[in-house]
């Protein structure tokens, strides 16, 4: 299918050309069937028009799909769902602590630790043998917000500090290395010093191949705020439990007595996480 000739506005008031393949691309990686994502298609190509902004395109395409699959249209929504983690962002330190579970890592989120010269407060801390990480969660609820230089500057600066008292505590041939994970961009300068000097820089959709979402697509993890049957309180609520994930709450649906449910609502919400994970 050819690209229909309009101009969307994207985030940042850009306005570029409408480029389906992209959009195909994003349904295929919710799961959609072939079948599934002609029909979403044929049902947007109509309603577009120059102009039109990429979120408007999005929340078109959700509602439609939702109608068909829920599973594939959790995974679509994806990216407003790691918004959802807000707004204090510390969802989403415990989000990415769960990423690095899922490849093997011991991971603690909000930790204190003494450098050599001062004490940090860690977002994340992760290891797994000999390697060991430390990670400064940027969360943003503002989707054009990007994480500069100088924030790079200063994780790299904390870093120096605090692996080289583990250096001399620890004493053995461990890795140490610094990390920033967002949920927007960084500028090309903090990715420019990120490779020069070693910090690790992952977003949304950097490194290629290697990006957020990537990491987020292999794990096969879900955040609770993918499910669209719980409301904006009820999913604080969950997040305030300590409960990010899809699979922790089919762990432990009692939890959902703490809210005000009827059955059917508690039905339904268990129907969709089950539906997600599968």
């Amino acid at each position: 299918m050819e690209n229909l000739e309009i101009k969307v506005r994207k985030g940042n008031g850009d306005l570029v050309p409408f480029e389906v393949e992209k959009l195909k691309g994003a349904l295929t990686n919710s799961g959609a069937s072939k079948h599934e994502i002609e029909k979403v298609i044929n049902h947007l190509k109509p309603l577009l028009f120059d102009g039109i902004s990429t979120k408007k395109i999005y929340r078109l395409a959700y509602t439609f799909l939702k109608k068909h699959s829920s599973r594939a249209a959790g995974k679509y929504r994806l990216k407003k769902a790691i918004f959802e983690l807000g707004p204090t962002g510390y969802p989403f330190e415990k989000f990415i602590a769960k990423l690095f579970e899922s490849d093997g890592y011991e991971a603690v989120s909000g930790v204190l630790m003494k450098g050599r010269c001062v004490q940090h407060e860690v977002d994340v801390v992760a290891q797994k043998g000999n390697k060991k990480y430390m990670v400064e969660c940027k969360f943003h609820s503002d989707s054009r917000a990007k994480s500069d230089v100088k924030v790079a500057l200063y994780i790299q600066s904390r870093f120096l500090d605090l692996s080289s008292q583990w250096a001399e505590n620890e004493k053995n041939n461990m890795t140490y290395r610094g990390m920033i994970v967002t949920n927007t961009r960084f500028t090309n300068d903090a990715q420019t010093f990120g490779e020069c000097v070693g910090l690790k820089v992952v977003s949304w959709d950097y490194p290629p191949g290697n990006s957020l979402k990537n990491w987020i697509d292999r794990s096969g993890y879900h955040p609770i705020t993918s499910l669209s049957s719980l409301r904006k309180n009820e999913k604080q609520f969950l997040l305030e439990k300590g409960i990010v994930l899809c699979s922790q709450l089919k762990d432990d649906f009692k939890v959902l007595n703490g809210l005000s449910l009827s059955s059917s609502r508690k039905n339904n919400i268990k129907r969709e996480t089950l539906d997600l994970l599968s």
